[in-house]
């Protein structure tokens, strides 16, 4: 081993050896500077795009002391419902061609979600507009009256007929002088006689005809040809609207809740079996207008009344708060239950909330005149730090919610609140003139 140590040198004879070391530092530092390079711009683009950091401070909510003996008078629970659940059907019977929306999907008033196969209805349109218009263009000719030329042709043919009447009449005079003189035989008279009344006859025929000619159809048959063009119009736009019902549209702006229907499946009007044709293609709501559906058992019934407020929370989001009003009181009671129905209205409904959610609401003491009792509801203080102009900066899902209160002077505990918030909102502390409705933020610290 010492001697393969002894025998390993370093050949410095190459001419290329300082050369490509040179090469080999001056890659390292270009390399180096591309490095330092990257991380400042890098720290630049944070910097620009990064989310302005607020720091935030929970609203406290106290009970206030007085004869109510608390804030909330009633705690319930129930569920979150959409007030006006819709489920749109079909007016026409027809097989889908196309599905333009899926469960969860935003659709505003009048947007097709539906298109059913409208060849038959085509069809039938064309039809209809055919037949009103040979009903219109039969109606135009009675209305136009006879053709000139049509009144000639038919006083030609009694002018014809008179000189032929003429003629039998000269030929009857004959033949009855000789029938006189027993030159002719009586059935021969016969004849000239018959010939002579049957030209008669067909002037007379012919004389009525030009008359109908010259004055046109009578009015009951133009009023009557109308009647039928009138049908016909009918006809085409009962056609028309059926085609356009091809098209089903969305009746509100809502949120589609179920899909009822894939393409190719067959919708109809009447009754429908288990398995048979769908009887709706989609169910929608609108989630800006939601119910907490709760039942009231009878011995509580009693401390509620008409558009009492209360506090709506959920499972879901225990931190949250929503504000909630009596909107409707079933007017019969649940006998088997024992119990009242009773639908609060969401006053400040938002994406968290959701229909079929578990609910509970917080029911705030009133007085007599049915406004909230001021010693009985909780009372808020927020830091005068958080409060600019009578106005404050909610922290919601990473977004600033302003919010306009309305104070009572400064306390111990902070600003008192009258109105504009219920407790447990987290405000922003001291904020800038650059804070807009709607931005995003971060939270730094709470």
């Amino acid at each position: 081993m010492d001697q393969e140590l002894k025998s390993l040198r370093i050949d410095r004879s190459g001419g290329g050896g300082r050369g490509g070391s040179g090469r080999a530092v001056k890659w390292i530092l270009i390399g180096v500077a591309l490095l330092v390079l990257l991380g400042l711009g890098s720290a630049a683009y944070r910097r620009l795009t990064a989310l302005p950091e607020v720091t935030t401070v929970r609203a406290q909510a106290q009970q206030a002391g007085g004869a109510g003996g608390g804030a909330v008078v009633l705690n319930a629970t129930g569920y979150v419902i959409a007030a006006h659940k819709i489920q749109v059907a079909s007016k026409v019977v027809g097989k889908v061609a196309w599905i333009g929306v899926d469960k969860g999907d935003a659709v505003k008033a009048g947007q097709v979600i539906v298109r059913l196969e409208d060849d038959e209805y085509k069809a039938q349109m064309q039809q209809a507009k055919g037949q009103l218009m040979t009903l219109q263009a039969r109606l135009a000719e009675l209305e136009a009256g006879s053709r000139p030329e049509e009144v000639a042709a038919a006083q030609a043919n009694v002018e014809q007929a008179r000189a032929e009447l003429e003629n039998a009449r000269v030929q009857l005079g004959r033949a009855r002088q000789l029938a006189h003189d027993k030159v002719l035989s009586k059935s021969s008279f016969d004849d000239a006689q018959a010939r002579y009344d049957a030209a008669l006859a067909r002037v007379n025929s012919l004389q009525k005809t030009y008359e109908l000619a010259r004055i046109g159809p009578r009015r009951e048959v133009i009023d009557a040809m109308k009647g039928q063009v009138e049908q016909a119009r009918g006809l085409v736009a009962l056609a028309e609207t059926q085609l356009a019902n091809t098209l089903i549209k969305a009746p509100v702006t809502g949120t589609i809740l179920e899909r009822g229907v894939e393409r190719g499946e067959f919708v109809t009007t009447s009754f429908v079996g288990e398995r048979g044709a769908k009887g709706y293609v989609v169910t929608l709501a609108d989630l800006n207008d939601l119910r907490v559906e709760l039942d009231i058992a009878q011995s509580d019934f009693s401390k509620l009344g008409p558009r009492q407020r209360g506090v709506i929370t959920v499972d879901a989001y225990p931190e949250r708060r929503w504000e909630g009003v009596i909107d409707e009181i079933s007017p019969e009671a649940n006998r088997q239950k024992a119990t009242v129905q009773v639908k609060v209205k969401v006053l400040n409904p938002d994406e968290h909330l959701r229909p079929e959610m578990n609910a509970s609401v917080a029911f705030l003491a009133e007085d007599k005149a049915g406004a909230q009792a001021t010693a009985g509801r909780p009372v808020v203080f927020v830091p005068p730090p958080a409060v600019r102009n009578d106005r404050v900066y909610l922290v919601v899902g990473g977004r600033l919610v302003e919010r306009t209160i309305r104070t009572s002077g400064n306390t111990a505990q902070g600003i008192r609140v009258e109105d504009g918030l219920i407790g447990g909102e987290d405000l922003v502390l001291n904020p800038g003139a650059d804070l807009k409705h709607g931005m995003k933020v971060q939270v730094k610290q709470r």
